[in-house]
């Protein structure tokens, strides 16, 4: 039986999309919670333009679901039906079998008997929902539930069961949870940090002739590459984000135009994938892992890219976010004692973090090893998961929902 939970109250720092989706399933789930978000954004901001790009798994979008944005969302997403995982270069041991083809790996929904895999949209698509309920919330509750737009917290401090938040004037909570990660570049070093001398390289690419619904991986000698399906352009052109990763030191992209840079563009994904016609300017970032050790210090809880931020080679960092916010909510109410359910969280999302930073810190990694027969290897292991449906489906259900 599900016990109840005490008053106590609870910042949280960052009103992105993992602070947001936070404070929402906190006031529908924890109705005797005070909850006081800060952002340094202000209210009236565009968020709802912003165009960067976020790979939402099936588990995220259920999240969105409950929390009842996801309609809003949905209308400005494109769902992702397939992902189609290849290796650009034929691996030796095909070439050695006299075969040509490419390793690939295929995951359908419809194999794995779910609508999507996931979806696609835009930052502003995802926030803009977000931020209009939790105002709604606010306005509805005003004595239990605030919104400090345009608030900068300068700083944290420990108090006796507590941690007391300055943005302008000093105020303690039972419990701070910051959720404000920004980008590997900005950050401070945390506990376990690698600079993996790589720089993605993102934008949006127009198609021709491509299958639709799908987000293409591809392993490439220069490090990965992904094109993620977004909704047609105003012109009913098919559209795709693409991150180009490329190492930082000798970086081929850097110095061609954007004809050079549509014509490598043409050479790199399967044919599959379409004929890449236009490409907008590119903007660079430099790539590495940062993760906190702890989720929890004290009465400080770190969520999202506030506590692991992850190279995009899996396009995984919201979800894990999401799924960090879900279980917090799900151990506060479960436990009447605070500090009991801290301590469950730590343990509790331990086995689902470690694995999605163990996979993406090897794959970035394995990019530098200068191996011989590395490639040949990722390509078996490419094949032996298409040829190995229950494989594959474990590896499908990893994605969509983590590990559990």
């Amino acid at each position: 039986m599900t016990a109840k939970t005490p008053d106590f109250s609870i910042s949280i720092i960052g009103a992105g999309p993992v602070g947001l989706a936070l404070a929402l399933q906190i006031s529908r789930q924890l109705p005797h919670v005070r909850v006081c978000t800060f952002d340094t954004r202000p209210e009236d901001a565009p968020v709802a333009a912003d165009p960067r790009t976020l790979a939402l798994s099936l588990g995220s979008v259920q999240i969105l679901q409950r929390l009842g944005v996801w309609p809003a969302i949905s209308a400005r997403s494109m769902p992702i039906r397939t992902v189609h995982v290849s290796q650009q270069q034929p691996a030796l041991l095909g070439l050695a079998l006299g075969s040509d083809r490419e390793p690939a790996l295929r995951i359908d929904a419809a194999a794995e008997h779910v609508p999507q895999l996931g979806a696609v949209a835009s930052y502003g698509a995802i926030v803009a929902p977000l931020q209009a309920a939790w105002r709604a919330a606010c306005e509805a509750e005003p004595a239990r539930l605030s919104a400090r737009f345009g608030a900068r917290v300068t700083a944290m401090k420990a108090v006796p069961d507590g941690v007391e938040i300055d943005a302008g004037v000093a105020e303690r909570f039972d419990l701070a949870v910051v959720a404000e990660g920004g980008i590997f570049s900005d950050q401070a070093r945390k506990g376990v940090s690698r600079d993996y001398r790589q720089t993605a390289w993102v934008g949006t690419v127009t198609l021709s002739g491509g299958e639709r619904g799908v987000a293409y991986e591809r392993f490439t000698p220069n490090g990965p590459a992904a094109l993620l399906p977004l909704p047609d352009g105003p012109g009913g052109e098919q559209r795709a984000s693409l991150v180009w990763c490329v190492p930082s030191e000798d970086d081929p992209v850097a110095p061609l135009n954007e004809a050079q840079r549509l014509a490598v563009l043409n050479t790199l994904f399967p044919e599959g994938a379409g004929r890449v016609t236009a490409v907008t300017p590119l903007k660079s970032f430099a790539l590495g892992l940062n993760a906190e050790r702890s989720l929890v210090d004290g009465r400080t809880v770190r969520i999202g890219n506030a506590a692991q931020t992850l190279h995009p080679v899996a396009g995984q960092g919201l979800n894990l976010g999401l799924r960090d916010a879900h279980d917090l909510v799900a151990q506060l109410g479960r436990h009447a004692d605070l500090d009991t359910a801290l301590r469950r969280i730590q343990w509790q999302r331990a086995p689902d973090r470690w694995a999605m930073i163990a996979a993406t810190d090897f794959l970035a990694r394995s990019f530098t090893w200068q191996l011989p027969g590395l490639s040949t290897l990722r390509g078996v292991g490419l094949a032996a998961l298409q040829v190995a449906p229950p494989l594959r489906s474990l590896l499908a259900r990893q994605m969509m929902f983590g590990r559990r």
